[in-house]
């Protein structure tokens, strides 16, 4: 099967929106779920994009035009491999990544937090560069499966993060809503106790 990943624009604020173009067809990986992420400057697009097949690393994309045109699709670190990446700038320029930590199935057994609402904290250089960034943080153990982590991510004035998803945080019982609040240098103190 051939999943082909599409653009559209809205310049009305999402009232109306351009018929659909294709960016990239493929059978071999299914690219889907786009995260964009604005390059500090401005000047760049990023788009982290779900792989459905589960035969590959999650992967990225450019564009240095707005999105008229899309880099080739390359895959991200294993760091980063998930679904539905939503992230935001902390007051430091460092990025905060929420997503569905899934890798691909060849990769799964022994990963920590597979299955899990993730954090991922490093730069904008990781993510052109393809590094794996400064570390990754379980935000919250998902006691079922996969089914979680459809995240929305924001930044108060403050520097606090505010992230938020459903998930089965509970054993047995219905997911739920959950939003936590955390700040990059809180997250910084605790690599370091479990470094």
């Amino acid at each position: 099967n051939t999943m082909t990943l599409y653009k559209t624009f809205s310049n009305d604020g999402g009232l109306t929106w351009s018929f659909p173009e294709s960016v990239f067809a493929s059978s071999e990986v299914h690219l889907c779920e786009p995260g964009c992420i604005r390059s500090p400057d401005g000047k760049r697009l990023a788009v982290l994009l779900r792989e459905n097949a589960r035969r590959r690393n999650s992967h990225i994309i450019f564009s240095d035009d707005e999105g008229a045109t899309w880099s080739e699709p390359r895959e991200l670190p294993l760091t980063l491999t998930g679904d539905r990446h939503t992230g935001k700038y902390g007051p430091d320029g460092r990025l905060l990544i929420s997503f569905r930590n899934i890798a691909p199935n060849a990769k799964r057994a022994g990963r920590d937090f597979e299955g899990d609402w993730v954090g991922w904290v490093g730069t904008w250089e990781d993510l052109v560069a393809g590094r794996d960034g400064q570390y990754v943080v379980r935000l919250k153990d998902n006691t079922k499966s996969y089914d979680t982590a459809y995240p929305g991510v924001e930044i108060l004035p403050d520097g606090t993060f505010v992230v938020t998803t459903y998930g089965h945080w509970t054993p047995g019982a219905e997911p739920y809503i959950l939003s936590i609040r955390l700040r990059l240098d809180e997250l910084d103190a605790l690599a370091k106790q479990a470094n």
